[in-house]
């Protein structure tokens, strides 16, 4: 009986033209012997595994999709050569595999399976911004997106401020690039004037901006925030 290959979990950038900056020599090594993957973007990962130039031609590469709606069927079948000893990766949109994303459907039928799960070192757009948010890293939560009703987002602010303030805990969301202003709008609107609030923009990119003060400051300025990738953390 032949032994299992392993799944291998694969950053990606997480700003544009930042490849050779934040992808180690070591995960373009690993790559070279993968010719399998599950990516959320069919598309993007094949442009993203171009430009590292491990393969003479990413089109000869075996990509299954993986996204909110695939399911358990789908994942068994992109699996099948694993069984073989063949490796599989899972490419995110962004970041790091797994975590908020769909990768963790992979990584779950990995270890209901007996594959071994490999995790490689790259840029993860949460926990860069919890590390330069000065607010507490030893308890947090990542809570997704926010409701997209004003109304509905309020509320949820208000339970999550009020369990911050129990907890110590530091509370981390993300948004549409194009909802940055309107998602600064509601937080401003209900927000205690003392809870600190940390904003992380194009974490890695050129224009990177990280700023964290409370929403009593944050009332003085009036920001205009642009549509790039964002992290939303606060701690009351």
């Amino acid at each position: 009986m032949s032994k299992k290959g392993k799944l291998y979990l694969i950053p990606c950038p997480i700003a544009e033209q930042t490849t050779q900056i934040v992808i180690a020599p070591y995960v373009k090594d690993e790559l070279k012997h993968i010719r399998h993957f599950l990516v959320e973007d069919v598309r993007s990962a094949r442009r993203f595994l171009g430009s590292l130039k491990v393969y003479e031609s990413v089109e000869n590469l075996d990509v299954h999709l993986l996204n909110k709606d695939t399911t358990e069927a789908e994942v068994a079948s992109a699996f099948r050569d694993v069984a073989e000893g063949e490796d599989i990766g899972v490419i995110s949109e962004a970041g790091c595999p797994g975590v908020a994303d769909p990768g963790a459907k992979a990584v779950r039928y990995a270890h209901d399976h007996g594959i071994q799960v490999v995790p490689l070192v790259g840029p993860s757009s949460l926990i860069m911004a919890l590390m330069a948010s000065g607010l507490n890293g030893q308890q947090f939560a990542f809570h997704g997106y926010l409701p997209i009703d004003p109304s509905e987002a309020g509320k949820k602010l208000k339970e999550l401020e009020r369990e911050s303030r129990a907890k110590q805990q530091t509370q981390i969301f993300i948004e549409a690039p194009h909802r940055n202003n309107s998602l600064f709008k509601v937080l401003m609107q209900n927000l205690g004037s003392s809870t600190y609030l940390s904003i992380a923009v194009d974490l890695t990119g050129k224009e990177e901006t990280i700023k964290t003060q409370t929403v009593g400051a944050w009332s003085n300025e009036k920001p205009h925030w642009p549509k790039l990738p964002a992290v939303f953390l606060f701690l009351a």
